[in-house]
């Protein structure tokens, strides 16, 4: 008979196998692969081309985030239009490994400063060394960046977009790219080199919400996030302060931000979050989410959309698109998309703009029967108008109206959040006279789901 500890011992022994990753890769938009990287040496060759035509030409939509490819198991997420996948032979946490790919793209990101194509094929050595480090004969390790710092020892390479500065016009302004920096630079700055003192802070909001057809919203929430950066030296301790009428949990006057539920970074000392709303915390290195918030309250909608469709003729349809920037004529929308799903029997589709936007043009993609509205620059306080004709090849039935739809507006509103939730200071405890680093505080709305039915 076994003894207990045996028993022990081998139960964690088939645990841990189970827990075992195969292969390691990640694919450019093309299919090619940049980094790929054998841990048990089991790993079937032309694996990475198998995946890519499977997940490229899947049947139904977008291909699940675990498949199953004769006998394999292939786990992969998408960032910044490069696929980051493992493969196992084995029944996994799918949470747990598409956790660690996400955490994988953070800290590929913290030590090349984007996350490229080109930046990962100029530091193939640095990523290479973070796999190692990472992942130790598949097993799962560290995935801290402050921790791994101390381990990696190549220099990354910077591209020429985390690289190239723009001319400061205005001194409290920076370049949104200016963030865009290797974590390793600052190495430097922490063993007596000169280094500029700077901290970035990033609160970002992303929009679901749900429109009827007559522009009316019927569901809305807020998915919230303040992100930081920290480039100083000796990493000092901060004290970030927000809304003092802020409510978390419990609903509050009106005209104050409340938040439905909200999670911290392990990092931050709540002392001072009841008393006065303040975070005290020592940034870790690289990027980090210092608070995550959601918020179900009622908010002003940037963007509301008012569709109406006619049938001209059996086998032509007319849809009047108006859509409504309601946001501060000082701010605007950049990037702003709609897309219009058209029924299967589309033959044609053409579309007719007027506005004053710059930057207006539509496109008719045939293979996925959809329209897409493309606004470069959407002023607030302005309305944009698109008259999409559609002509069918066979006359439209009771179906055909149903399959317009739903319209889906993506788009990126910077220096303007529609939660009011805002930083009050930026402050580092203990500072001394020479010490006196930049604080730069960016305000992004961005769409997430927003959905309007016709």
């Amino acid at each position: 008979r076994l003894g207990p500890r045996l028993r022990l011992r081998l139960r964690l022994k088939s645990f841990w196998v189970i827990m075992a990753v195969n292969r390691f890769f990640i694919l450019s938009p093309r299919g090619d692969t940049i980094i790929s990287k054998q841990y048990r040496g089991d790993a079937e060759p032309g694996a990475a081309d198998a995946f890519f035509r499977t997940v490229k030409f899947w049947e139904e939509g977008d291909a699940p985030p675990v498949v199953e490819i004769g006998g394999t198991n292939y786990l992969y997420v998408k960032k910044g239009g490069l696929i980051l996948a493992l493969t196992t032979h084995f029944n996994v946490s799918p949470s747990m490994y598409l956790e660690l790919l996400n955490r994988l793209a953070k800290v590929f990101k913290d030590y090349c400063g984007v996350l490229t194509e080109e930046a990962i094929r100029k530091n193939f050595i640095l990523i290479y060394e973070l796999l190692d480090e990472v992942l130790d004969y598949g097993y799962p390790q560290g995935s801290s960046t402050e921790l791994l710092r101390n381990y990696v020892h190549n220099e990354p390479i910077m591209v020429e977009s985390a690289r190239r500065k723009m001319p400061h016009m205005n001194p409290k302004t920076t370049p949104s790219t200016a963030v865009h920096k290797p974590i390793t630079t600052v190495t430097g700055a922490r063993t007596g080199g000169k280094q500029r003192n700077e901290i970035f802070v990033d609160i970002i909001e992303r929009l679901n919400v749900l429109f009827s057809p007559n522009g009316y919203v019927l569901n809305s929430n807020i998915d919230g996030c303040i992100q930081m950066k920290s480039y100083l030296s000796g990493q000092p301790e901060l004290r970030l302060a927000l809304n003092e009428d802020l409510v978390v949990g419990t609903a509050g006057n009106f005209g104050t931000t409340v938040l439905d539920d909200c999670n911290f970074h392990d990092c931050v000392n709540l002392e001072e979050f009841e008393s006065g709303r303040i975070l005290s915390f020592h940034p870790p290195d690289g990027e980090f989410s210092v608070l995550n918030y959601r918020i179900t309250a009622e908010f002003r909608a940037p963007f509301r959309v008012f569709p109406n469709i006619e049938e001209r003729s059996p086998t032509r349809i007319e849809i009047a698109l108006l859509v409504r920037a309601d946001i501060p004529e000082k701010k605007f929308g950049s990037n702003v998309t709609v897309t219009v799903p058209l029924p299967r029997n589309t033959a044609s589709a053409s579309a007719e703009l007027s506005g004053t936007g710059p930057g207006q043009n539509t496109e008719y993609v045939a293979a996925e029967k959809r329209l897409v509205w493309s606004v470069k620059k959407f002023v607030g306080g302005t309305e944009m108008s698109c008259l999409i004709k559609i002509n069918l090849d066979s006359p439209a039935t009771a179906n055909t109206r149903r399959e317009i739809g739903p319209i889906a507006l993506g788009f990126e509103v910077p220096m303007y959040n529609v939660s009011n939730l805002e930083v009050r200071y930026l402050r580092i405890s203990d500072q001394g006279k020479s010490y006196n680093p930049y604080r730069w505080v960016r305000y992004v709305t961005q769409s997430s789901s927003y959905v309007c039915r016709v």
